[in-house]
């Protein structure tokens, strides 16, 4: 599914091309299901769910769902906002990750979510996928 796709574009505000605030300033939920890619064009997943440090008002993770099927037996993962781009293109994300990678990512359950606010868990994250999201004491730029 497109980011343009107009059932979720409620507002209309990617009718017109060339206005509108995308692709540099997208809403949220235009966002949620998009398609997660790695550099060699495998799906790693879908995005499922945004999470907001409502410290600083950025978006720290994407919660990516990966493997499964029909949500049974599907992982998720708090995925540093930083670690993702934006392939405007193709209309998906790209996550420089391996999918042998992604499966010995921390993860979790979707009954069973992190305290993604606790700094311990927060620095395990950074360290995997190499980022700093501000969580752990560092400030988002």
């Amino acid at each position: 599914m497109s980011y343009t796709d107009a059932s979720r574009d409620t507002y209309g505000m990617y009718r017109k091309t060339g206005k509108g605030p995308g692709p540099h300033l997208m809403g949220a939920h235009t966002l949620l299901g998009e398609d997660v890619y790695n550099n060699k064009d495998e799906k790693l997943g879908d995005i499922k769910e945004f999470m907001l440090d409502m410290n600083t008002g950025n978006v720290a993770y994407a919660v990516l769902s990966f493997g499964g099927f029909l949500s049974v037996g599907e992982k998720l993962f708090a995925v540093p906002w930083q670690a993702l781009k934006l392939d405007t293109v193709n209309k998906r994300f790209m996550l420089n990750m391996e999918k042998d990678q992604l499966k010995n990512a921390p993860g979790f359950d979707k009954d069973d979510w992190p305290d993604m606010a606790d700094q311990t868990w927060a620095s395990g994250i950074e360290a995997f996928y190499g980022t700093e999201s501000g969580l752990s004491g560092t400030q988002v730029h």
